[in-house]
């Protein structure tokens, strides 16, 4: 299994693509396509059928994946980040390379 410093519920900022300069909450993370779902960006209109749940059918706008290396993690201060593994009291953490501190 890939291992990335992104996780869910993490906030990013997009530094690349249409969605450039955006931030958002990751809300799934794709390992196999080395994508992210973050809410908010990179919106798509899914054409939906009717069925039991939309009676009436319709255009459905939702999250698309973009890829992973189109993101930056946000640190404590609200600045993109690169991040450092550090182990601390025996558990590796995440930390921000702008301030040096844990992201939780």
């Amino acid at each position: 299994m890939k291992k990335f410093n992104i996780k869910k519920g993490d906030t990013v900022f997009v530094n690349a693509g249409n969605d450039k300069g955006k931030t958002g909450k990751v809300l799934e993370i794709l390992r196999d396509k080395d994508r992210v779902v973050v809410e908010g960006v990179n919106m798509v209109s899914k054409h939906t059928k009717p069925n039991p749940q939309q009676p009436q059918g319709g255009i459905v706008k939702k999250e698309a994946p973009i890829h992973i290396s189109n993101v930056n993690l946000m640190d404590a201060a609200g600045k993109p980040t690169k991040v450092a593994h550090k182990r601390v009291d025996g558990k590796l953490v995440r930390i921000a390379k702008t301030n040096g501190e844990e992201i939780k």
